[in-house]
């Protein structure tokens, strides 16, 4: 990301210097002008997030250029903020009147212009370019609208009716949308409804254009989701502040959002992990399994082609798989020879509970498939409940691979480790039956494979 670029206008260098100097220690870039028609020259050769000018100055004043910026298109969006050592209400009206955003006296700057500044660099980082949808039947509501939302620096795509407005929507997903009531194919109404529905669109912020006599149907919209109402004619300053506030504590919204799911994932991930830390704490042959059955399975994945989010959520299904673990006693778990049918039905167990452990967690929900079925198998003799080829989810048929490799290929107090060679050719052996074909293609696609004569294992025995 740049940094924000601010054009400071005064014929006082020391102004210039000061102000200067505090802008660059926030991380913004300056360039200075000593009037207003040199500072007019650099707005005409590139862009500036804000200006900042004095009044009286020779060759061109303040007022002066502010008021060519907002004659501009090309620089009409451009905020301006006037720094005065005059404090006449009559003066403020006049800078007010010409376009600026804000008027401060110098001697008040210390204390006022700074915020101002920041605000209006985060509002306009906020609101660049953002996509309206713009709605109407009428050709000339649809042209001064998109005037107006561009000279304010928004990009503007236009509709004529509901359903032609869906469509766009569905392909351009815009930031905001302002949508008249009465009109042709698919009215407001319906178009409205039809956004709420659907989970791409529904959050995105909908204001409703129309007369004054459409008050009820305004409530009805209202309550059916849309975010507010402006009433015919209005004014395109209106419109634009209401557009500015919306998208902004929108985006807030989003942002504070993130902030509470990144929060709450960072505490589950610390929770669980003293779970997992617990467990493998108990048993020294299984301590690090989780770690490599998660390496092995997002290797699998990405050779899968799984997008970025779905490699996250795997490696983290794969570290939780064995966490109901924890609810297995001692003496079963750590038995140090072959487990009776009752102790293997106690085994049986920990998928189940370790979804339990996981069910309450809302942000849990996609991986708890994945920690439940990994030991399902193709031919439906796994656990818990039996599940047959693809009706297991594949999520957990990657991870049962990298599971049933590590369990071979390391000591449980039952047996030794058996060499690479020899659990590569009893996964083959076991493909298609137990194990996904395509998930062990894929393994041994990653993990090199040379198989050597093995005997027959029971993959009940990898636990």
């Amino acid at each position: 990301m740049r940094n924000p670029h601010v054009l400071i206008v005064d014929d006082s260098k020391t102004i210039r210097s000061v102000l200067s100097s505090q802008l660059k220690s926030r991380s913004i870039d300056v360039t200075e002008a000593v009037d207003g028609l040199q500072g007019l020259n650099h707005i005409r050769k590139r862009h500036y997030d804000l200006v900042i000018t004095d009044v009286i100055m020779p060759n061109m004043d303040g007022y002066q250029l502010c008021t060519e910026i907002k004659n501009n298109p090309e620089t009409k969006s451009t905020p301006v903020i006037i720094l005065s050592t005059n404090e006449k209400n009559e003066q403020i009206e006049k800078g007010f009147e010409v376009g600026a955003a804000a008027y401060i006296t110098k001697n008040k700057a210390g204390k006022e212009l700074f915020p101002y500044v920041q605000e209006i660099l985060d509002k306009s980082k906020l609101l660049r370019d953002r996509l309206i949808l713009v709605v109407d039947d009428s050709k000339y509501i649809l042209k001064v609208v998109n005037s107006g939302l561009s000279d304010a620096g928004f990009n503007v795509i236009t509709a004529s009716n509901g359903s032609e407005a869906y469509e766009i929507a569905s392909n351009e997903l815009p930031d905001l949308i302002l949508s008249d009531i009465n009109m042709p194919v698919m009215d407001g109404i319906e178009f409205c409804d039809k956004i709420q529905k659907n989970p791409d669109l529904s959050s995105i912020p909908f204001v409703i254009m129309s007369s004054g006599g459409d008050r009820r149907t305004m409530r009805e919209l209202l309550h059916k989701g849309a975010s507010a109402f402006l009433v015919k004619p209005f004014n395109i300053d209106q419109l634009v502040i209401t557009a500015e506030k919306l998208l902004s504590d929108h985006f807030k919204m989003v942002l504070q959002q993130r902030e509470l799911l990144k929060t709450e994932r960072n505490l589950i991930l610390g929770s669980i992990t003293s779970l997992i830390q617990a467990l493998e704490a108990r048993d020294p042959y299984t301590r690090g399994h989780s770690d490599t059955v998660a390496s092995i399975s997002v290797k699998i994945a990405k050779q899968m082609s799984f997008n970025p989010h779905d490699l996250e959520r795997i490696e983290f299904a794969a570290r939780l798989h064995d966490l109901g673990k924890i609810g297995i006693r001692d003496d079963v778990l750590l038995k140090p020879g072959p487990l009776t049918p009752e102790e293997f039905n106690l085994i049986k167990q920990h998928p189940s509970l370790g979804a339990e452990i996981l069910r309450p967690i809302p942000s849990m929900e996609d991986v708890i498939p994945a920690v439940l079925y990994h030991h399902e198998k193709m031919n439906g003799q796994g656990y818990p409940h039996g599940l047959i080829g693809n009706e297991i989810p594949i999520w957990a048929r990657v991870i049962a691979v990298a599971d049933v490799y590590d369990a071979l290929t390391t000591d449980r107090p039952y047996r030794k480790a058996m060499a690479h060679n020899k659990a590569m050719d009893i996964i083959t052996q076991n493909s298609e039956f137990q194990l996904c074909p395509e998930c062990v293609k894929t393994f041994k696609s990653v993990i090199p494979d040379n198989p050597m004569d093995s005997k027959e294992l029971n993959l009940a025995e990898c636990i």
